[in-house]
C-alpha cells in the first residue's frame, strides 16, 4: 500500500503541477528540508508541523486543528513507532 502525502489524501491540488496550483502551492508540498519524515515527500506526512500549511483552502493556525486531521491519524497508524508528531520536524524547520 503506497503511503500517501497529504495532498494526494486530500485531493487539494496545491502541490507543484496540481490542479489548484496556479493559485499558489502550499508550504507542506515544497518544503524540502522535511522530506522523508514520516515517509513523506517535502512535508507531504509532517504538514501538521509546517507552518501556514493549507488544508483544503484554509490555513492551518493553530497544531489543535490538526490534531483532529485524519491525515495525522492516517500517518500515525501507518508510521506506528516510527511516527514523528513535532520533534524531530520542529528541529528541520527552524
Amino acid at each position: 500500500m503506497k503511503k500517501l502525502n497529504c495532498w494526494e489524501f486530500k485531493k487539494c491540488g496545491r502541490e507543484p503541477g496540481g490542479s489548484n496550483s496556479a493559485g499558489g502551492l502550499c508550504p507542506a508540498a515544497v518544503d524540502h528540508r522535511t522530506d522523508g519524515i514520516n515517509n513523506g515527500h517535502n512535508g507531504g506526512r509532517c504538514c501538521w508541523a509546517i507552518p501556514e500549511s493549507d488544508c483544503i483552502g484554509a490555513l492551518q493556525n493553530t497544531i489543535v486543528t490538526c490534531l483532529q486531521c485524519e491525515v495525522l491519524a492516517m500517518v500515525q497508524e501507518q508510521e506506528s513507532v516510527d511516527f514523528v508528531l513535532l520533534g524531530g520536524i520542529l528541529n528541520r524547520i527552524k
